[in-house]
């Protein structure tokens, strides 16, 4: 479905944004972008460079944010609010945040009678630039079916995945534990496969045979690990950030989060102060050495 033409903006062109900036950038809306660092050199070759959030807001009637966390949104949503004579109707929210700060977001902005979608992404720098992420969105029917055409250009697996503020961070959330697990787990299980002296690549070729097969087994062992390229373009302390969200998230809605706790406190704290700047794929390396 076609939608009216308006001017799109699009706050935080970081290593994920800007590459789905420039997907956004191909649909015939105008679109005008904002990064507090390098504007210009990050926004696609056709976007209108804004010098500051308020220019966006005075601009732009569809605001997508990709931020880093979800204290910075806020504070990006307070200024949007603090425009006057702004234009924007909805906000979309792409950043990976906890549930209580994307509740904090709608009841802010739906004071003021903005439309708030929250929608963060799964897929990586390599997707961002495909445009063949997954994206979680919580919006009402109506809101999603309107924004849908934008959402495509940047993400060809969004789905709405319910209508309460929240509820795509949630999905989000949950995602990112089941693949730090995945990455933690498989990561131990080929370790105890060379211990006992069989090849690396034969373990993922037959576990990716049977059951115990998943995306870790699948994609990142034979490309970015068993490779030693570790490239996979997320940080150790994204996936350490993302795991502290759904275990604070679990603990305020009285979920379970036995498993998270001992994922995050066990393994994935721990690589985060050792290796710190370390791309998340090194945790075969780290469990070899300090999984005993």
């Amino acid at each position: 479905m076609n939608m009216p033409e308006k001017t799109i903006g699009f706050i935080g062109l970081g290593n994920m944004g800007a590459p789905m900036a420039s997907n956004l950038s191909k649909n015939s809306h105008p679109l005008i972008c904002y990064d507090t660092i390098d504007t210009k050199k990050k926004s696609p070759s056709n976007a209108i460079v804004a010098d500051s959030i308020e220019q966006v807001a005075k601009s732009a009637s569809i605001v997508f944010l990709c931020l880093p966390n979800g204290s910075v949104v806020l504070d990006v949503v307070d200024r949007i609010l603090s425009v006057h004579d702004r234009c924007v109707e909805i906000v979309v929210d792409n950043t990976t945040a906890g549930v209580s700060e994307a509740k904090e977001a709608w009841e802010r902005l739906n004071k003021e009678n903005i439309k708030y979608a929250d929608a963060p992404v799964s897929g990586g720098v390599s997707g961002a630039k495909a445009g063949t992420l997954a994206m979680m969105v919580a919006a009402s029917q109506e809101l999603y079916t309107e924004i849908e055409p934008l959402l495509f250009s940047m993400a060809k697996n969004a789905r709405n995945v319910g209508d309460q503020p929240g509820q795509g961070m949630a999905m989000k959330l949950l995602n990112n534990f089941l693949s730090g697990m995945a990455m933690a787990a498989s990561s131990e299980a080929v370790a105890f496969g060379v211990a006992q002296g069989l090849k690396p690549e034969k373990v993922i070729e037959m576990v990716n045979l049977s059951t115990g097969r998943n995306t870790t087994t699948e994609d990142k062992f034979p490309k970015r690990i068993l490779t030693e390229t570790f490239d996979s373009g997320f940080a150790t302390n994204l996936m350490a950030k993302d795991l502290k969200l759904y275990v604070k998230s679990a603990k305020d809605s009285h979920a379970p989060s036995f498993l998270s706790e001992i994922l995050l406190n066990g393994v994935w704290s721990k690589m985060l102060d050792k290796w710190p700047d370390s791309d998340f794929t090194k945790i075969y390396p780290f469990i070899k050495k300090y999984g005993k």
